[in-house]
């Protein structure tokens, strides 16, 4: 059984096995490729990086289209191509939702930065990964900043995938889940999103010092 974060010296120490680190890796290599500045996915694209976890989720899965889930869907493309993954939008918010071509300047001046930053991050979340030992995360106290970015960025390209833009949405989607069988691919992907939070505040608080 995983556990929590706890400070050891200048490390940061999670217990996780393999197949935990293995599904941490693969959604960081996901959100990679979603967010690599040379190639950036859109909806036209054939795969989702996200499709296998989140398959079977029926009417609360996110579409773009107004009233998407009974929803009323936010213009999360403001200032840009329409056939931007909007999940993107949730990684990259838009700098001022009132003048769509500043936006999209705000956008084109910004965005590739960022996205080289959010990649880099994610890729030094994988290393740290693939270097474990005996069951150990060690994460050093300079690389946390960007390890918790990055667990906040699969969590958010997750929440877009899954739905959850509200509290609403979130308990609505717990209250599906009740109905499920345990191996509905809705109930992982929920399980999955809830492992990384509780990665990300574990490794705040041992970061903070407030480990226990």
């Amino acid at each position: 059984m995983a556990r929590a974060f706890a400070a050891d010296g200048e490390e940061l120490v999670a217990i996780m096995d393999e197949d935990e680190r293995a599904v941490v890796a693969g959604l960081c290599l996901q959100v990679m490729d979603l967010v690599a500045p040379a190639s950036a996915p859109t909806k036209g694209e054939s795969a989702d990086p996200f499709e296998a976890i989140v398959a079977g989720l029926g009417d609360l899965s996110t579409d773009t289209e107004d009233g998407a889930a009974g929803l009323e869907v936010p213009n999360r493309a403001f200032g840009l191509d329409h056939d931007r993954d909007p999940a993107l939008d949730r990684l990259f918010p838009t700098g001022n939702r009132e003048d769509e071509q500043e936006a999209a300047e705000f956008r084109r001046f910004t965005e590739q930065g960022l996205r080289q930053r959010k990649h880099q991050g994610l890729a030094t979340t994988v290393r740290t990964l693939e270097a474990a030992r005996d069951d150990r995360w060690v994460v050093t106290r300079p690389q946390a900043p960007a390890v918790l970015v990055a667990l906040t960025d699969i969590r958010l390209v997750m929440g877009e995938r899954l739905g959850l833009r509200t509290d609403e949405d979130a308990t609505r989607l717990e209250e599906l889940i009740e109905t499920l069988e345990a191996d509905d691919p809705a109930v992982f992907a929920l399980s999955v999103y809830d492992f990384l939070t509780w990665l990300q505040e574990s490794l705040t608080q041992a970061l903070m010092g407030e480990d226990e």
